[in-house]
């Protein structure tokens, strides 16, 4: 699983732009499922049909991961951005990225204060830059309007994981695991990897509108509070199982989805964590909120460093949220 894990989160693929990693995904689903299709706006859907006497169960994950888009280039070579999704400040200085067309730039800013050069303040926005090694706008390979993601290869510690972008590559991971290990069930189950949750859960919101689930479950990372001093309270850990979301800032989970998914996994003496998130949200949301509604819940992957171009998991979380999803949509759920 590990090499799927690499390729998933080494693949271009942020806001609007999933075409490189929807391909990727395709061709690991499309063997496994009855039917794979996408509608228009990217979303890639993969049906796996039960025996009629269950539910309609939409699984979402989202392809997209942040980045950052040309808005301006300057005379010397120099690229002023805006982002795609939500990027900390904090973490730009001296932060490689890579356009589509391969193209790696370094992100900096233009001096200012002590202070701002010591990294104790942040400036404006619109004084950071990329830099790709151009010496004038004439022999620069890229221009308004290109996007770029961070630059930050997959390694491997062992148990722990490091990589630029598990969110939610991993959640596809969970995805395509739960596609392949799911022998038989009862549901007909709808296996959706979204386009650009980091700019609004757009793409959950118009695949939940057109495929009308009876159940909505995200399958999403969830920041985990088991660092040095952390700035939130948040009782997810690494390595303690998979969250079952309670509520976060866009949604409460419907209590029949998240007391089934409980059950599953007390059932199936599969670790997991209980998770209440202060802020943020998954395609959840999005799910919860479609048509008149629908019953929606989430499974979590405990992830340190969120948002910030490394990010950190365990792989038995992600082995664990497969086992559970797997055993959850092999039986009746209601």
């Amino acid at each position: 699983m590990k090499s799927l894990i690499q390729q998933l989160v080494e693949t271009y693929g942020p806001s609007g732009f999933e075409d490189q990693v929807r391909d990727v995904i395709r061709g690991h689903v499309e063997p496994l499922a009855h039917e794979v299709q996408v509608d228009a706006m990217g979303n890639l859907f993969a049906l796996k049909r039960g025996d009629g006497s269950g539910q309609r169960i939409m699984v979402a994950a989202h392809m997209d991961e942040i980045g950052v888009i040309v808005t301006q280039v300057e005379d010397e070579g120099f690229l002023r951005f805006s982002t795609l999704g939500a990027v900390a400040p904090k973490a730009l200085m001296g932060t490689r990225v890579r356009f589509a067309n391969g193209t790696v730039g370094v992100i900096s800013h233009d001096g200012g204060s002590k202070e701002e050069i010591m990294g104790k303040t942040l400036p404006d926005w619109g004084r950071w830059f990329i830099d790709v090694g151009a010496t004038g706008r004439e022999d620069l390979p890229v221009g308004v309007g290109d996007v770029a993601v961070f630059e930050h290869p997959f390694h491997d510690l062992g148990r722990r994981l490091v990589a630029g972008s598990f969110d939610d590559r991993i959640g596809c991971v969970v995805l395509i695991e739960t596609l392949r290990h799911l022998q038989s069930t009862p549901h007909d189950v709808i296996f959706t990897f979204t386009v650009q949750e980091e700019v609004g859960v757009r793409g959950a919101r118009v695949a939940a509108f057109g495929m009308e689930p009876d159940i909505g479950l995200a399958v999403d990372v969830a920041p985990a509070g088991d660092i040095p001093h952390p700035t939130q309270s948040i009782a997810l850990k690494l390595g303690a199982g998979p969250g079952i979301k309670v509520a976060d800032a866009g949604m409460i989970s419907h209590p029949q989805v998240r007391e089934a998914l409980e059950r599953t996994a007390q059932a199936h003496h599969i670790p997991y964590q209980l998770e209440v998130l202060p802020f943020g949200s998954t395609d959840a949301k999005a799910m919860q909120a479609t048509r008149a509604g629908v019953m929606a819940g989430a499974i979590s992957i405990p992830t340190r460093y969120t948002h910030l171009p490394s990010e950190m998991i365990d792989l038995h979380d992600v082995e664990h949220a497969i086992q559970l999803l797997t055993a959850y949509l092999s039986a009746p759920v209601l």
